[in-house]
């Protein structure tokens, strides 16, 4: 039995009126995260325009790296202060945020806006952290698959409601759009979602935030700008080398301080395999994601050995996923709360996306096989995510459920920078410089079937972890 399943159970045991109400406006929370990082996507021509420059990659990378920055600091001091409290706080945050960038004169106050927008992935683990501590296991664990799935729908319609804005009324309503959610979305939780009934009398190590935050940021910043400026530019090694001693220094003051913003001496074999499993298994995801949306736009006329047609099946491949990850996560989560435990669906969801993922061999030429593998792929997000939040908050002591919350949601976007990126240069290797699809430069067959192999290889290997996750679980199930 695990320390959180030890705690009596309080809070609510039986689905009612008032958990989904708890729900919906926890669902709102989340949405926000997607509209900060998707929504600028589509007006970011205007927005190159109107700060007159070319660095497409900063302001698309900049949200996310601050999001990176933001989940320690946010995580911690939500067991801290209370669940509610900082969810409310990113939340406000986030809204600034958009302020700011809708208004902003020039590039470095609208990165700034940016960086405040980032406080809005903090919503998802915070939520996660928060129905698990007023709602009883069965009925969390649950709802966290609800919480982890349910704005992939909103996700579908975003680009349909956001368009008619944006030609009404221009780039601005992209940001006047962020601000009135997460207003909303704040005065939501605060009149409708309670405060979670547990808190560690601790000191929040401010200094080993910004220590680990910005070592993080800085290296998942080499990592999402090094393909475009440059993996040896002078500028992107002094980042690097800036990221490595903040996280070196870090985990040297985290060995010695009492209260550490992440304490690792605390990480057991159990919690090390999860977060292991979902570096390997998110990773793959995206990545796979990322090939979808390449070899959508690759006419099969160029005779490469691959191909789904001129860009027709880029809306269905990158919508499909969306409604897999709602059934994925829903259906975890309701497993997770019976009998089964979170790691069995959490394999379970792994297998699917190993299977999805080597079938998209055929899928890079097939457009319906290609469509059952990202239908699948979502299944297998789905089942990850809502999995790996339950089984690694099921793992830690109520009092520190909020900061391992957020070290779940650092590790998923590490995988999916690293294996993306990775990817991406096996495409580049393997480019042929006289052939273009789309605008974009095409890599020969070869190149894209190791693509799918790599990502599959990774996909297999997250089972041995989850596997061994499941082996003790239950070994901890049998009664002495």
């Amino acid at each position: 039995m695990s320390v959180a399943q030890a705690t009596p159970a309080a809070g609510t045991r039986t689905w009612s009126t008032r958990l989904l109400l708890w729900a919906a406006v926890l669902i709102l929370a989340n949405v926000l995260a997607d509209v900060v990082v998707g929504s600028p996507l589509m007006v970011l021509p205007q927005l190159l325009d109107r700060f007159d420059t070319d660095q497409a990659a900063w302001l698309n990378a900049s949200v996310m790296l601050a999001g990176a920055i933001w989940s320690p600091l946010l995580a911690k001091s939500s067991d801290v202060l209370g669940k509610r409290r900082i969810l409310i706080a990113a939340l406000l945050l986030a809204g600034v945020g958009a302020v700011v960038c809708l208004v902003a004169p020039n590039l470095w106050l609208f990165l700034t806006g940016r960086f405040l927008q980032g406080a809005a992935f903090a919503a998802v683990f915070l939520s996660v952290a928060l129905v698990r501590q007023i709602c009883a296991p069965g009925v969390a664990m649950t709802l966290v698959g609800v919480l982890t799935s349910g704005s992939s729908i909103v996700g579908i319609v975003e680009p349909f409601l956001m368009k008619p804005l944006i030609d009404a009324f221009g780039h601005q309503s992209v940001f006047v759009a962020a601000a009135l959610l997460a207003a909303g979305a704040a005065i939501c939780v605060r009149c409708f979602v309670p405060e979670s009934p547990i808190r560690t009398p601790a000191r929040i190590d401010v200094t080993g935030a910004l220590l680990l935050g910005g070592g993080l940021g800085a290296i998942l910043a080499y990592l999402s700008l090094g393909r475009a400026e440059g993996w040896l530019d002078a500028r992107m090694i002094a980042l690097l080398a800036a990221g490595v001693v903040a996280m070196g220094w870090w985990v040297f003051s985290a060995l010695r301080v009492d209260d550490p913003i992440v304490d690792l001496r605390a990480l057991r074999r159990p919690m090390l395999l999860t977060l292991a499993t979902l570096l390997l298994a998110a990773g793959s995801f995206r990545s796979m994601l990322q090939l979808m949306s390449i070899v959508a736009q690759v006419p099969a006329e160029l005779g490469l050995g691959y191909g789904l047609g001129h860009g027709e099946a880029i809306a269905i491949l990158l919508a499909v996923p969306n409604l897999g990850i709602v059934a994925g996560g829903v259906c975890a989560g309701w497993l997770a709360g019976r009998r089964y435990g979170p790691a069995v669906p959490l394999v379970a969801g792994i297998a699917v996306g190993s299977v999805a993922t080597f079938t998209m061999l055929v899928g890079v030429s097939v457009l319906p096989a290609a469509i059952l593998c990202a239908v699948l792929l979502g299944v297998a997000a789905g089942a990850m995510s809502a999995s790996g939040y339950n089984l690694a908050v099921d793992l830690t002591a109520p009092e520190h459920q909020g900061t391992i919350a957020g070290l779940v949601t650092v590790m998923l976007a590490l995988g999916s920078v690293v294996f993306t990126i990775a990817g991406g240069e096996v495409l580049k290797a393997t480019g042929v410089s006289d052939l273009s699809a789309a605008g974009a430069p095409v890599s020969t067959a070869a190149g894209v079937y190791l693509y799918v192999a790599m990502a599959g290889v990774f996909f297999t290997l997250a089972v041995v972890p989850a596997i061994m996750l499941v082996r003790s679980q239950s070994v901890r199930q049998v009664p002495p």
